[in-house]
């Protein structure tokens, strides 16, 4: 992924605690007006997002978007909506399969702004047990402590 012109607006930084992260799909999104103008105002939630497979098409799921303050009556009125995403024939068919074994799911690890259209990153990921949990804070621990190790030696 490119770094030039993106914007991070929200970040799921619970989700690689909680799963192991394989694959990571970028995908549009089918918003509102009021709704851009939120996400560009980082009104946004994406803790407990997850994204479902319907009608052949993919969707995300239990994202807060607040409603736009300056908004009039033609804004939009429920937050957690679900909204639709724009992804490639192919892209779909790879996240079908992978969703078809057992434990895995798709959840957003990142709405961002990319030359000034929303795009979430969209990952498939699998539960971690609560021993993986605690494996990972251990490895981070360690990483930490030697980071910290080095910059004193010099």
């Amino acid at each position: 992924m490119k770094l030039e012109g993106i914007k991070v607006i929200a970040k799921n930084r619970k989700a690689s605690h909680e799963y192991f992260l394989e694959e990571t799909f970028q995908a549009g999104l089918v918003l509102m007006g009021s709704e851009i103008k939120s996400i560009r105002a980082n009104q946004v939630n994406i803790g407990d997002g997850f994204v479902q497979e319907q009608g052949g098409e993919m969707w995300l799921f239990n994202v807060h978007i607040s409603p736009y303050s300056q908004g009039a009556y033609a804004g939009h009125k429920d937050p957690l909506r679900q909204r639709k995403l724009l992804l490639h024939k192919k892209e779909m068919r790879q996240i079908r399969e992978r969703v078809r074994d057992r434990g895995y799911t798709v959840i957003p690890t990142m709405i961002y702004l990319q030359n000034g259209r929303a795009k979430v990153e969209i990952a498939i990921a699998k539960g971690k047990k609560l021993y993986d949990k605690r494996d990972s804070i251990g490895k981070r621990d360690a990483e930490r402590e030697m980071r910290r190790a080095l910059k004193n030696d010099y």
